[in-house]
């Protein structure tokens, strides 16, 4: 039988951070809701933050990254507490369905973001326009592919209203402690 004869709904997955992201933020409340939208932040500038490869990986996973201009970082939400089926968007609106968001709220709280590579020190990769806060569980990284993924002219749906309406980048202001 192949391997995936084995997994059903009910499978659980568990997996090991391959680093922990070095971040400026240190609170929820200070990190920009968009890797790329810091208007609204207390800066105003976007971040630059530092990923160390955990002691388990060999050096060759991060072979021929360099010469890419952006990745992904795959992460937990480790502090995120708990999940809803519908959460109120930050720059506004009635509740949406969390898989019409990027809350942090979600059945599995895994996010990806998107930043920018700007060196490879050794074992650290020293990356631009983060969006994590200090101590954020990186799980994988990939390469940013701007033929694959890149898709300028799609759709958006409810954003692409509130768009019209606020502006493209449009971010709420600073987020008060709750």
């Amino acid at each position: 039988m192949p391997p995936t004869a084995n997994i059903t709904r009910d499978s659980q997955f568990s997996y090991r951070p391959i680093g922990i992201l070095a971040s400026p933020y240190t609170r929820r409340i200070d990190a920009p809701h968009q890797s790329t939208v810091v208007q609204g932040t207390e800066t105003g500038e976007v971040a630059v933050a530092t990923l160390e490869l955990a002691g388990w990986l060999t050096d060759k996973v991060i072979q021929d990254l360099s010469g890419f201009d952006r990745v992904w970082l795959i992460f937990a939400f480790h502090l995120s507490e708990g999940w809803a089926s519908s959460v109120k968007p930050p720059r506004g609106g009635p509740k949406r369905g969390v898989f019409a968001t990027r809350s942090p709220h979600r059945p599995n709280s895994i996010g990806l973001s998107s930043v920018e590579l700007i060196k490879i020190e050794g074992r650290t990769l020293h990356l631009r326009g983060v969006d994590l806060i200090d101590g954020t569980p990186v799980l994988d990284i990939k390469p940013y592919v701007p033929y694959a993924d890149a898709f300028p002219d799609a759709k958006a749906g409810w954003i692409d209203e509130l768009d019209t309406q606020l502006g493209r980048h449009s971010a709420p202001g600073p987020r008060r402690p709750r």
